[in-house]
């Protein structure tokens, strides 16, 4: 018999939802902080997202019979749940995001964990494009997160938002162009859409 470590995320979901604790613990560490960074990603709050983490593992924990494999990973499942929560919170909490307020801790840091920023500009880039990003229309912003920050496929996303391929594709595309027009007045230097993205990797 193998070891814990090595079971997929199906069988450590199979064996969390026959009551073994050690499944559940292996299976939160394995995909906790992608849950984290998709919420925080999406909302700009360092304490909502915690929450909505929190949520989407307590769903699983109680509600995980309803994942079907058949269907796509357990993975793409925890993101559609997260996302369920996200869009609950925007309907409840006008949003959450406020650009004015202070996160408890730096927004690239809290995704990446870099070091120190090498230069203002650098830093300044970095804030345009977290702005950029939670200013987006939740239908744009979520693409951009889940593609370009998350660095999900087209099919995965498209799984999560339970949509066609196409229409992940023509909403990243819009994304793309919102986002460059959004960082133009912030960066003085030419910016291409791909390069709007680049950017926006620095804080994933």
């Amino acid at each position: 018999m193998k070891p814990k470590t090595e079971l997929t995320d199906p069988e450590l979901l199979r064996l969390m939802l026959s009551g073994d604790e050690e499944s559940f613990a292996l299976l939160y560490r394995r995909r906790h902080a992608g849950i984290y960074r998709f919420a925080l990603q999406m909302c700009g709050s360092p304490q909502v997202a915690e929450d909505i983490t929190q949520d989407v593992f307590l769903f699983l924990m109680k509600d995980g019979h309803v994942f079907d494999e058949t269907k796509g990973s357990v993975s793409s499942f925890l993101f559609g749940v997260a996302r369920n929560y996200v869009l609950r919170r925007f309907r409840g909490d006008h949003g959450l995001v406020s650009l004015d307020d202070e996160t408890d801790e730096p927004f690239d840091q809290v995704l990446k964990e870099p070091g120190p920023l090498e230069d203002l500009t650098k830093a300044e880039t970095i804030e345009g494009v977290r702005r950029a990003v939670l200013s987006l229309p939740e239908r744009y912003r979520e693409v951009v997160v889940l593609c370009e920050l998350q660095e999900l496929s087209y099919g995965e996303t498209a799984e999560i938002l339970g949509c066609a391929i196409g229409t992940v594709r023509s909403r990243l595309h819009r994304a793309r162009s919102l986002l460059l027009a959004k960082l133009q007045p912030v960066q003085a230097t030419e910016v291409s859409g791909s390069a709007a993205v680049e950017s926006a990797r620095c804080f994933a």
